[in-house]
């Protein structure tokens, strides 16, 4: 008999022949066979992509139609466009500017095939993972991207861009690709292209540019919204970064020698970001303001808003918004004179006023005019605030005894409880709120020792203030070293007129794009931050300090302001600050309700709340340039205070406007 080992197998399978492992592992012949079918798929689904993709006619940039901005009437407001662009030759560029963008965005422009598969690579699995999705395109992909296709971030966009560059770089030549790109880039300042681009940064054109102001330029290409020195000392430090290392970059890709390199090292200093004619007044602030929630709220950028086509539609109110900017002009006009008295020069106004309700911002004063006056009075974070801030602790000091004190039977659980009738502050908490009325600050600086000043500090951004503008926790904090926004400051002190509940400012209720809802603005709804029965003793203590305030001969209050906060002469003098909201007719608050009678307003009441705006007004002087504020010393006449019963009136007479 023949051994087993002789006899066939009735079945051979996967590899004929072979024995243990190696029968289930494919031959060289398959891997082989495989890999290059896989190619040559590939290669054929890429030449059918190849062939299928055509390079579509050049884009209308949605800029060209404008955006416009609605009232909260749904009136039209203000409408921004079109395009700021200026189609030029390279011959109108210099050669300077040209080795500036290229060592910056692509060095290997002139030897590359127009397209990065690295960079494509790592687009394509960041958009997968959520990353972010710029880096790594070629100048002539961002060509592709500016003209021909939309800004989407997709990978449907992505690998169409991919493949229309290569048709592109086969297509036109090098110099064709860089001029293209040179006129559809975004600058910033409102600019598409290098003409465009000159003008706003520097007055002048494109041919007049030095290498300086080249690197500069070609520096804002990363990103306009983080590299335009006029927007913010953080813009202006990263800006000069980028600006050298362009420079040094030209250097390193033997563009620019190092003696060449050696006569720029001061910084070109841009002229002032400026607004167009049709956002004069009080319109390029709100517009300002709008762009920042837009921003906030959708991840939308100043690029993509340059682009238009949206209609948004805003919380401003028209009357108000002009009562408000009257009520700053009549006050500024009947006690301000700049000829007779030098201190009333660099006097600013900023004022915001926010609805209680739902956080929406009313009514704004930004400046004089935003086309002469760029920075943005009531969004600026560099006004102390003074005796305004005082409120917040007293509030501390209250909500840490609610925090402390056990909670008697049948009162109502949950935030928001009410404080029976007969409840009482500790004698500390009274004597603090005698001191708000009475303008003593050693009480506040002891209550910061007593509290905390971490607490004080979250509490205040609680009701709405920004972290980012709180000062350092320091022994002089609770008397106002921080620098809130007057939009911050009028939403914080909503907080103590609506019963402690607060609702984030906003101040676009909606926005469309082609028709189409742009996400994102979704309100939620107002939270409650402090104690209901905290909210009201600080509003009683506040109520005082209004009727005080107010109690000037030529004042002329429309009503009793339910929540009241003011800088006091004792302060610094670097600003001058006033918060209030007027009192509903119904309230029936009066003159007897301030000061240390505690149960001047009833549990359970939120007088003020509603549709009744808070407002806040700030006054302070800042010449143009100068790194510090001046002093209020001497404002408006010798008479001590005079200058800090300056946002009172404007408060005063904005409410009598009503």
């Amino acid at each position: 008999m023949k051994g087993t080992k002789g006899r066939r197998r009735f079945i051979d399978y996967p590899r004929r022949g072979r024995e243990g492992l190696r029968r289930w592992l494919p031959s060289w012949r398959l891997w082989l066979g495989t890999l290059a079918f896989g190619i040559l798929s590939l290669a054929g689904l890429f030449a059918f992509v190849y062939a299928k993709i055509d390079i579509p006619d050049e884009n209308e940039l949605a800029g060209k139609e404008a955006t416009v901005y609605y009232w909260a009437d749904g009136s039209q407001m203000v409408s921004v466009g079109a395009v700021n662009r200026q189609n030029i030759t390279l011959d109108k560029v210099p050669d300077s500017v040209e080795n500036a963008v290229i060592s910056a965005e692509n060095a290997t422009f002139y030897s590359d095939p127009g397209v990065s598969v690295q960079g494509i690579a790592r687009a394509l699995v960041n958009m997968v993972s959520g990353e972010e999705t710029q880096g790594g395109s070629t100048i002539t992909q961002q060509y592709v991207k500016n003209t021909y296709l939309s800004q989407d971030q997709t990978v449907t966009r992505k690998l169409r861009e991919f493949i229309i560059a290569l048709k592109v770089s086969n297509q036109k030549s090098k110099r064709d690709i860089l001029r293209g790109y040179l006129n559809t880039s975004w600058f910033g300042r409102g600019s598409y292209g290098i003409q465009a681009a000159a003008h706003a940064y520097y007055g002048i054109d494109a041919k007049n540019l030095s290498p300086s102001q080249g690197a500069l330029l070609a520096a804002t290409l990363k990103g306009a919204d983080q590299y335009d020195p006029g927007l913010s000392e953080a813009n202006h430090r990263r800006a000069v970064a980028r600006w050298r290392w362009i420079l040094d970059r030209q250097v390193a890709t033997g563009k620019m020698s190092e003696e060449e390199r050696a006569k720029y090292r001061t910084f070109p200093e841009p002229r002032p970001p400026s607004k167009p004619t049709s956002q004069a007044g009080q319109i390029g602030y709100l517009v300002d303001v709008a762009n920042k929630f837009i921003k906030a709220d959708t991840g939308l950028t100043d690029k993509d808003l340059a682009r238009g086509g949206y209609r948004v539609h805003t919380t401003f109110d028209k009357k108000r918004t002009r009562r408000l900017e009257a009520a700053v002009n009549t006050v500024r006009r009947e006690n301000l004179d700049p000829k007779v008295r030098p201190a009333d020069t660099f006097v600013e106004f900023g004022a915001a006023s926010v609805r209680p309700r739902d956080g929406a911002i009313v009514a704004l004063y930004g400046g004089a005019d935003a086309t002469r006056h760029f920075s943005n009075n009531a969004d600026t974070t560099a006004v102390p605030a003074g005796s305004a801030f005082k409120p917040f602790v007293l509030a501390a000091a209250l909500q840490q005894q609610v925090d402390t004190t056990p909670q008697p039977t049948g009162r109502p659980e949950g935030a928001g409880r009410a404080v029976p009738v007969d409840w009482r502050p500790d004698k500390a908490a009274a004597d603090l709120g005698s001191a708000l009325v009475q303008a003593q600050n050693p009480p506040f600086v002891q209550a910061g020792q007593r509290i905390g000043l971490a607490r004080i500090r979250d509490l205040a951004v609680a009701a709405g203030l920004r972290k980012e503008s709180m000062a350092r926790l320091e022994q002089t904090f609770p008397l106002g070293t921080s620098a809130p926004s007057a939009i911050r400051m009028a939403s914080a002190y909503t907080t103590f007129a609506n019963g402690g509940l607060h609702a984030d400012p906003y101040a676009v209720s909606s926005m469309t794009h082609d028709g189409r809802t742009v996400p994102g603005f979704e309100r939620t709804v107002p939270q409650q931050v402090l104690d209901a029965g905290v909210a009201q003793q600080v509003t009683g203590a506040l109520e005082g300090v209004g009727w005080r305030t107010l109690g000037l001969p030529d004042a002329k209050p429309a009503g009793p302001p339910v929540a009241a906060g003011r800088t006091e002469p004792g302060d610094r003098m670097k600003s001058a600050w006033f918060i209030g909201s007027p009192a509903p007719a119904l309230a029936g608050t009066g003159p007897g309700t301030g000061g240390g009678n505690w149960g001047g307003v009833r549990p359970g009441t939120t007088p003020g709340a509603g549709d009744e705006p808070t407002t806040a007004v700030t006054m302070f002087r800042n010449q143009p340039g100068a790194p510090q504020l001046l002093g209020l010393q001497g404002v408006g006449g010798p008479r001590t205070g005079l200058g800090t019963s300056l946002p009172p009136k404007v408060w005063s007479a904005y409410q009598d406007a009503s």
